[in-house]
Parts: structure tokens; C-alpha cells; sequence
């Protein structure tokens, strides 16, 4: 991929609902996958939506993901709106784990996700994948490189990551739960991390306008993913976003508070060029687009990294 000169203009195709077999789950796994029409040995990018989403959201990284040569695998986990499970529903507390089973079960189903979609057979890169998410699909996502949830007596859970996974990009990610707010203590206790074990390669992003209920700290609670991580990472802090970062999960939705075409133009270059250059050593994307946001006179956000 690297060198290719594929850009937003290459047709994409996309196939959803594509549903993978999810015996315990209550009911099958549908997700979406996008993916340019053209190319081989393709990366792939499982892609975790926040609260309430489903697999037709965050279009704007989706398809600009899909348009600049990964393929996109966009699962819709069980607190999407689109399947209403009510509050009482005996799976709700366990939705957090189950959102984990649901990108380790698209990892597992790679061959029927690539057998499903017309034109996409033996196109797909099985060495080069990486984990995206937004909010809770971030946490989601975390665990798979590596993060851990802490028990009420501070004690790592299971350990859930997966080898095959690269990389990650982490978007508005929540912190440590050292300050959560009582609603957060009493109906989120899986909101404790542990990043101590977090050693994948991952970009976190986190928005220094980001106020969040869930927390008594201010935005830089969001970059404790990036602060307490261990190993290779980097971390876009942009200046003025909330926690839509600009309006990643959709055009035009109405809970993107600080709605900006530029940030969300940013995202999609640097999100773009750190998934090239972690799944491809030797490619330059990561550091020319480094050095482009260091050099702009007028920047939307800064990057660090260790």
C-alpha cells in the first residue's frame, strides 16, 4: 500500500448487513464492511462505535479509511440504538465484554467477512490489522491491545488482547477511574482501566474542550491512555474539540457540539498516515504529516509522542 496513490475520489464498495454466527450473544453479529473496489493485500482497520451507535456510523473515517486502502470492519455492538435492548435486558451489564467478543469474533470471521462481500476474495491482509474506536468503542478496543479492567479491589481482569492485532487509533478515550463521578461508579464499573499492559503501538486522540459527566478531572483525563501506556505511542491533543472531535461519528449529527470540517479533515490525514506507517515499517506517512502539523502556522492540535 505504501506509494499507492488511492484518494478519496477511489470508489469504494461496502456490503452490510454482513452477520457472523454469535452463539451466547442472543443474537448474531451484524457489521459493515467498506473496502476499496480495487487493490490487494489490503489492511484491515475493526472499527468500535460509541455508545448508541451502530455499524452505519463514522462515516467520515469510514469511508475515507476504506477510500485511502484499508478495508473497514464496522460491528454493531448490543447498546446500539438500532436493536433497542431495554435497560433490563439480562445482557446489559455484560455489554462491555461483549463488545469485546464482538471485534475478536469479526478477527476470528475475517474469511467469511471476505467471502460476503462481492469482489472481496483473497484481497485481505491477515498480517497488517489494526483497532479503531471512538468513546466507549475506544475502551473497547483498548483491551485488545492490551488494556485491563480493574476490579473493585484495584486487581487486572482477564487479560483480552490479541496478537494479531498491530495497532490502534484511540479516540476520546476515557481515563483511569480514580475520579469518576458517583452515576459512573454506581452504572459503569468497568470504566476502571489499567494501561499498565497496554503495550500495542496506538494513536490516542483526545480533545482539550472535552468536558465529561463521567469525571470530577477536566479534558486531560483523556490523555491518560497516552500517560499511563507503556511501549510506543503517540498523542494528538486538539485544540478546541469536544468529544465529537469536530463530528467523527456522522455529517450534520446532533451530538457533535463543536462541529469543524477542518479538525475532522486532520484526523482523517493523521489517522490515515499513523495506520500506514504502523502496519508498513519503512513508510514515511506518519512522520511527513508529523512535521507538516509541527510546521502549519495556524495548527489544530499538537502531537507527542514516546
Amino acid at each position: 500500500m505504501p506509494g499507492t496513490s488511492l484518494s478519496d475520489s477511489t470508489t469504494v464498495i461496502s456490503a452490510k448487513p454482513v452477520v457472523l454466527p454469535a452463539p451466547g450473544r442472543g443474537e448474531d453479529l451484524q457489521v459493515r464492511v467498506s473496502a476499496p473496489a480495487t487493490g490487494g493485500d489490503l489492511p484491515v482497520v475493526v472499527f468500535s462505535h460509541g455508545f448508541g451507535w451502530s455499524m452505519n456510523g463514522y462515516a467520515p473515517l469510514a469511508d475515507h479509511w476504506a477510500a485511502q486502502g484499508f478495508v473497514v470492519v464496522q460491528p454493531t455492538h448490543l447498546d446500539s440504538r438500532t436493536l433497542g435492548l431495554p435497560p433490563e435486558d439480562p445482557r446489559t451489564p455484560r455489554i462491555w465484554r461483549f463488545r469485546i467478543e464482538d471485534l475478536t469474533r469479526v478477527l476470528d470471521g475475517l474469511d467469511v467477512l471476505e467471502a460476503s462481500v462481492p469482489g472481496l476474495t483473497g484481497r485481505l491482509d491477515r498480517d497488517r490489522v489494526a483497532v479503531a474506536g471512538h468513546s466507549w468503542g475506544a475502551q473497547t478496543s483498548s483491551m485488545l491491545l492490551g488494556a485491563r479492567v480493574l476490579d473493585s479491589d484495584g486487581v487486572p481482569g482477564e487479560d483480552m488482547s490479541d496478537p494479531r492485532v498491530k495497532a490502534g487509533v484511540l479516540l476520546a478515550m476515557a481515563g483511569l477511574g480514580d475520579d469518576l463521578t458517583p452515576f459512573a461508579v454506581e452504572h459503569l464499573p468497568f470504566m476502571r482501566p489499567s494501561f499498565d499492559t497496554m503495550t500495542t503501538p496506538a494513536l490516542i486522540v483526545a480533545g482539550d474542550h472535552d468536558d465529561s459527566a463521567l469525571t470530577t478531572r477536566g479534558p486531560d483525563w483523556f490523555t491518560d491512555p497516552y500517560t499511563y501506556s507503556p511501549g510506543k505511542k503517540s498523542l494528538l491533543t486538539l485544540f478546541g474539540a469536544e468529544h465529537s472531535l469536530g463530528g467523527i461519528p456522522g455529517y450534520e449529527v446532533a451530538e457533535t457540539t463543536d462541529e469543524s470540517p477542518a479538525r475532522v479533515a486532520l484526523l482523517q490525514r493523521l489517522t490515515t498516515a499513523y495506520l500506514r506507517s504502523a502496519l508498513y515499517p519503512g513508510d514515511t506517512s506518519w512522520k511527513a504529516a508529523a512535521v507538516a502539523l509541527e510546521e502549519d502556522p495556524e495548527p489544530l492540535g499538537k502531537l507527542q509522542s514516546k
